[in-house]
Parts: structure tokens; sequence; C-alpha cells
């Protein structure tokens, strides 16, 4: 069985005091640090921007996997790499040249993924495929935490997961939005790698069992 990797967002953790709760994940086991970037526009919410990314950055050794939910990433995707992102997941739905945008990032040394909203087949983004790390499915609308698993996605993970195998991309499935311990099983056995998880972990009495629930499915 393959490992699942887990990604917890600190879009719901405590702002006031986010290196202890980088702490804490990395203590309890996360493999990733998910970081939610908005501008206000792509999506109706404003979060942080490379600043604060890189004050956390000496913080932990956690790779950081940076979702820019913005615009214009093509314009801002640099400051964010030197802040020390690892991964930059840029949107299908922006306007910006994508496969050329894929290719800048690698050639900076990170990996480079794309991220699709509910709304969006997996035919948009098909043939990007090749020049990808990542893609990372929306199974809530982008812009806040704590929505509800939208259970018809499962079918888009699916339908990825065949595509991706069947061609050998080196392109891993990561999967956002209403996660916890039952629908990341379910999310696992439709086919995703990575599963990014917020108000289930960060809310939780014991972050480190709530991270080994979405490895195992158990509550």
């Amino acid at each position: 069985m393959k490992k699942i990797l887990v990604a917890p967002s600190i879009l719901s953790a405590d702002f006031s005091d986010l290196a202890k709760e980088i702490r804490i994940i990395e203590s309890a086991g996360a493999d990733w640090v998910h970081i939610d970037v908005m501008d206000g526009h792509f999506v109706p919410n404003i979060t942080i921007g490379p600043v604060v990314v890189k004050s956390f950055r000496k913080v932990t050794k956690l790779p950081f996997d940076v979702h820019l939910m913005i615009k214009e990433p093509e314009k801002y995707w640099k400051e964010f790499q030197k802040a020390g992102a690892d991964l930059i997941t840029f949107h299908s739905e922006i306007s910006a040249d994508k496969k050329k945008l894929a290719q800048e990032i690698r050639s900076a040394g990170i990996k480079a993924g794309i991220s699709v909203k509910p709304a969006t087949p997996v035919s948009e983004i098909e043939d990007l495929l090749p020049f990808l790390d990542l893609v990372l499915v929306m199974t809530v609308e982008p812009g806040f935490g704590g929505q509800s698993f939208m259970c018809d996605m499962l079918a888009k993970i699916a339908n990825l997961r065949k595509i991706i195998d069947n061609n050998k991309y080196a392109c891993l499935i990561e999967v956002d939005g209403g996660i916890n311990a039952s629908t990341g099983a379910q999310c696992a056995q439709a086919g995703a790698d990575v599963l990014v998880s917020g108000n289930y972990i960060f809310t939780a009495p014991n972050p480190k069992e709530a991270i080994c629930s979405l490895t195992t499915g158990n509550n």
C-alpha cells in the first residue's frame, strides 16, 4: 500500500502563533506544510504573502506546498520561490500560458503543480500533465476553509489517476477541501497521493492522531 502524504493547511491554524502551530504539525507527523495564498481577486478572500512565508521558513524543514489562488501567478511566483517554497501550484483557470509557467517554475529548481476548481474538467489540463509534478483537485470551492466535501469530485480523482497511470506520468494527485478521516480514505481509494486538511487537524485535541487517521482512514 502506497504512503499517503498529509499536508496540513495553515489557513486553519492560529495566526497569532504560526511558528508554534507549524512546530506542532511537524512533530505530529505532517509531511508538507500547505500554504494557501489568496489575493481577493481570483477568490473572495485575502491571506498571506511571501514576506510571511519567508518568516516561518526558518521554523521548519518541512516542504512548503504553496497554493497560489491568485489572478496573475506568473507575476508573483518567483517571490514565493525566494521565500522558501518547494512546490508552487497555480490554477488552471488563469489566463497565462500554463505550460510556460510550469516550465519556468521547474527551471527554478522547484516543483510545479496545477489546481482545478470543482467545475473544471480534467480534460482542461490533460495536455499539461507531462510538465507537472502535481495536480491539486479542489473538493470545495476555493477561498475559505471549513467547507463540506463534494463527493462528486471522487470521479474526477479516479479519472485523473487512470490518465496518469496509463501514461506513466510522474505527477502526484493532491486533494483539498473538507478532508477528514472518512473523506480522506475515499480520496485515497480513488487514487489521491496527498491529502490537504485544515480544520480537521488544527482543531483536533490530538493533531498526531488526526494526521495518522488520514493515512489509515480510522477516526
